[in-house]
């Protein structure tokens, strides 16, 4: 029976790999990677020698065809990315839709993503909240932001160390420098920290204190 897994892989701490994950990756007869070279470290570690080839943002479009056309022989495949559960802010949606209207079996394994943790220690309201991910770059950002200047729920946003300042200055001018924001990076990983306050003094903060590593910004949502 076909099938395709997608397999969550540590966000930092390579402890969090579950033991389900070990298997299915061990087990199955192909595993895309979002960066080979990347990936090839983590199955290193865990001592997994299945067959890996490349499937990221760039080439997904180009591969598809010829991966369902291996599902629907009988292969079983994991799809994984470098960091996290594959399809939230990488690739794995394509293909996840492309099995669903073919009638491939999906299975997504539960592990680790890096907005649950951000959102459950920012000590924000976390009982509803909506995922945004990475704000467009250019068009449609203003747009965006005016929108979500309304939004009643938590938000979460992912963000890179060089733009954060910028956002976060952004979050200022259309949400109000005392909406309450909490900034974590690096999460599971030795330097790991949450910053949290208005979004004014955020800003100040890594203004003062430029960052590093991997960022999710978790923002009040309107009273």
């Amino acid at each position: 029976m076909s099938k395709l897994y997608l397999v969550p892989t540590p966000i930092g701490n390579l402890e969090d790999m579950t033991f389900r994950a070990i298997n299915v990756l061990k087990d199955v007869d192909l595993i895309l990677a979002e960066d080979t070279r990347t990936s090839g470290k983590l199955l290193k570690h865990f001592d997994i020698t299945t067959p890996m080839q490349s499937h990221h943002m760039h080439n997904e479009h180009k591969t598809m065809d010829r991966i369902i056309q291996k599902l629907k022989s009988g292969d079983i495949i994991a799809l994984i990315s470098d960091a996290g559960t594959p399809a939230i802010s990488d690739p794995g949606f394509l293909l996840t839709r492309a099995c669903v209207e073919n009638e491939i079996a999906v299975e997504c394994l539960p592990g680790a993503t890096a907005f649950v943790p951000a959102l459950v220690n920012s000590g924000l309201p976390n009982d509803k909240f909506v995922f945004e991910g990475f704000l467009p770059v250019k068009k449609g950002r203003q747009t965006r932001l005016k929108l979500l200047a309304e939004e009643t729920r938590t938000m979460i946003f992912y963000e890179s160390p060089h733009k954060l300042v910028k956002t976060l200055s952004s979050f200022v001018i259309y949400f109000g420098a005392d909406r309450q924001v909490s900034v974590s990076r690096e999460l599971s990983k030795l330097y790991e920290e949450t910053i949290r306050g208005t979004a004014q003094e955020i800003t100040q903060h890594f203004e003062n204190k430029p960052p590093k590593g991997e960022i999710v910004i978790i923002v009040d949502g309107k009273k």
